[in-house]
């Protein structure tokens, strides 16, 4: 465990080195002139060129991103044009509060997907078997931007029963939670219910049966926890997809997260923002996938060896 450990943790630098360069390089890559933004509309091309040496855009590109590199390894990620502050002090509260909507919404999709997956796996080929599999089916094809505009009408407007917009108490996680945890919590269930009827199958779990030990134990200790692989490996890719999904959600639910951040600094083309939002939340996914990838390790010592 101590070498697949140390194996993986030499080799995130390494991910994280790459997809910090992509960032950069994707980044300058964007059409308009950060120099002439910054400098304003009228500004004289002398001012242009002044306002791009500052900003060591007049630099080779790998300068710029040894330069970027050392200042992210700060916590320094430039200064945003539109406002002149920080990116840093902009991005925290920000970070802070998608992470807080993508846990609850992650919470969610577990807290229901796996016993929806379970019941599916246990009771096969009935009733509720059917129902789990049309509450996936929906849950995967139901797009979360209308979902969110249908709660919204119906529990903000026509009942009062939840807050419509903004942040501020848990009843405002409750329908961008739901929105943006349903497609995970669909995936979740079609992922327990798969590896539930697949362990349900082997040896084991007829000896354990034959021992006399109760359904309730036989699937808790014994089916769950070797079906767990790939429901953690569904859980932590879809750890992305979530943050991706957050654009969408939190400019519905006017969010105060990265999301909206980055739909308004592509709107004003405010390239340290870009750069820094998309910096933070692929770190974010890496880092996830990096520790559900131990936590399966730990689960299956056939990972370590493989």
């Amino acid at each position: 465990m101590k070498r697949y450990f140390l194996r993986k943790t030499m080799m995130l630098p390494l991910v994280l080195l790459g997809v910090s360069f992509i960032i950069f390089l994707s980044v300058r890559m964007l059409p308009g002139d950060p120099a002439r933004l910054m400098a304003g509309p009228e500004a004289t091309q002398a001012a242009v060129d002044n306002m791009r040496t500052r900003l060591g855009l007049d630099q080779p590109l790998l300068f710029q991103y040894a330069r970027f590199l050392a200042n992210a390894a700060t916590g320094d990620f430039g200064t945003s044009i539109r406002s002149g502050q920080p990116v840093a002090e902009e991005l925290a509260p920000r970070f802070v509060a998608t992470l807080k909507l993508a846990s609850v919404a992650y919470l969610f999709a577990t807290l229901i997907g796996v016993p929806l997956g379970m019941a599916g796996a246990v009771w096969r080929g009935r009733a509720i078997d059917q129902a789990v599999m049309l509450i996936a089916i929906l849950g995967a094809s139901v797009a979360n931007f209308w979902l969110a505009l249908v709660m919204m009408d119906y529990f903000a407007v026509q009942k009062g029963w939840l807050p419509l917009l903004g942040s501020g108490s848990a009843a405002h996680y409750v329908m961008p939670a739901i929105a943006l945890g349903l497609l995970p919590m669909a995936l979740v269930a079609r992922m327990t219910r798969s590896s539930m009827i697949e362990t349900l199958g082997q040896d084991y779990i007829r000896t354990a049966r034959a021992k006399g030990l109760s359904a309730a134990r036989v699937y808790r200790r014994h089916a769950l926890r070797n079906a767990l692989i790939p429901i953690v490996t569904i859980i932590g890719l879809n750890f992305g997809a979530v943050i991706g999904s957050t654009v969408v959600t939190e400019t519905v639910f006017n969010w105060p997260g990265i999301g909206q951040m980055l739909v308004d600094a592509v709107r004003y083309r405010d390239y340290p923002i870009i750069q820094g939002v998309t910096l933070l939340a692929v770190v974010s996914v890496v880092l996830v996938n990096f520790m559900a990838e131990l936590l399966i390790s730990a689960l299956d010592p056939r990972v370590r060896f493989g």
